[in-house]
């Protein structure tokens, strides 16, 4: 099964210390929110008192991308049939920095990883996890975003922080027989966990008011609540949650293993994008609300 992180990955100290998002720090958008919005949080993933050495490219002239072919809005094909996309843009934005020739070649995805190893491509940027199992194939360079957990509520509930203590009786909706479910299991105890039979039938759930809260992949329900589907119900409450037990490691670019140099010029460029507030732009033209 292709491993997209946001298909099918998707004691109460440890609740609370998974609030704080392990990453470093986050960016907020320069336009200002409305006054009931909470700002725009961009992830960072990139210690800044860790900063990369600039490797040696001089034994690379080109960087020839793979990415998939159908999987909007990170990566698919324009009307004029050219891949667009999160992926294929900070992919131009790595080659721009590195001053490199860049080629972007889409394929199916079950075919991304043999046609690196293949020497087809160089680096594979397609959302893809960077699992145990994946990385006994492919290395992978550092994480670029990750698939946190978040609560959903109605914008009126009373609902602010869903700590497990404060959700005795509420009732939870989630997709059954997935890793969010299993989480609230083992660490939502109080609450009453009502599992549905998909993703959208508990989005509908909380829509119509059956249930308190909603717990389910955030980079998804952000996409929902800023669209027309949830007609403007909701909104996301406490978290993020990014236990990579449950949740994985996070996603990076696929390179071939050994290939320490791609892995180490893609870990500068992205370093540098992101201190350059180049990775936030894109961020939020993509992500108008956040996961995060």
């Amino acid at each position: 099964m292709p491993e997209y992180p946001l298909r099918g990955l998707v004691g109460r100290l440890a609740v609370c210390l998974l609030l704080i998002v392990p990453f470093f720090g986050t960016r907020e958008a320069a336009a200002a929110p409305a006054a009931s919005e909470p700002a725009v949080r961009v992830p960072g993933f990139w210690d800044p008192r860790r900063r990369p050495e600039k490797p040696d490219l001089s034994r690379i002239s080109v960087i020839r991308f793979l990415t998939e072919t159908d999987y909007a809005p990170f990566n698919y094909a324009g009307p004029d049939g050219n891949p667009q996309g999160f992926n294929v843009d900070l992919a131009r934005m790595l080659c721009e920095e590195l001053k490199l020739a860049c080629t972007i070649q889409m394929r199916r995805f079950e075919t991304l990883i043999p046609a690196l190893n293949g020497n087809q491509g160089d680096a594979a940027i397609a959302s893809i996890a960077a699992t145990g199992a994946m990385r006994t194939n492919v290395d992978f360079t550092d994480s670029y975003y990750r698939t946190p957990a978040r609560f959903v509520a109605k914008r009126d509930s009373a609902i602010e922080d869903p700590l497990p203590e404060r959700l005795e009786g509420k009732k939870v909706a989630v997709a059954a027989g997935t890793a969010h479910e299993a989480y609230l299991k083992s660490l939502f105890t109080e609450a009453e966990i009502r599992p549905y039979p998909s993703a959208d039938a508990a989005r509908l759930a909380l829509r119509r008011g059956d249930v308190d809260l909603l717990f389910g992949d955030a980079i998804t329900l952000a996409f929902w609540l800023n669209g027309t589907d949830s007609e403007n119900c909701c909104a996301f409450r406490g978290g993020p949650y990014i236990d990579g037990r449950y949740f994985g490691e996070g996603v990076g670019i696929a390179v071939k293993k050994g290939n320490d140099t791609m892995r180490l010029a893609l870990n500068w460029a992205l370093f540098r994008v992101w201190e350059q507030g180049r990775f936030t732009d894109l961020w939020l033209r993509y992500f108008p609300v956040s996961p995060f």
